[in-house]
């Protein structure tokens, strides 16, 4: 629906697709950092068993909660529409 209670055009159709793939390329991207942020001493270096497991399971969950975040915050700003670039003033050639 596009807020008016009709069919989505294509044009919408297509700008949720991309949004939408936009969101999980991203949040995989920032997962990943994270993970390796978190985990990478984990495989750099060698660490106490216990260590190691905590560093993994932590970079996991972090990573998950991350990429779930990113995914939401793309999708909701997306739905709320463009905003003005400068909000209160005039463009120059206006």
């Amino acid at each position: 629906m596009n807020g008016y209670g009709g069919r989505r055009t294509k044009a919408e159709q297509d700008a949720a697709t991309v949004e939408a793939g936009y969101a999980l390329l991203s949040a995989g991207f920032a997962a990943a950092v994270v993970f390796g942020a978190v985990a990478g001493p984990a495989f750099l270096f060698e660490l106490p068993d216990l260590l190691s497991a905590l560093l993994l399971r932590s970079g996991l969950a972090l990573a998950a909660v991350v990429g779930v975040a990113r995914v939401v915050s793309v999708l909701v700003r997306f739905r709320r529409g463009p905003h003005p670039s400068q909000p209160g003033r005039t463009s120059p050639d206006s």
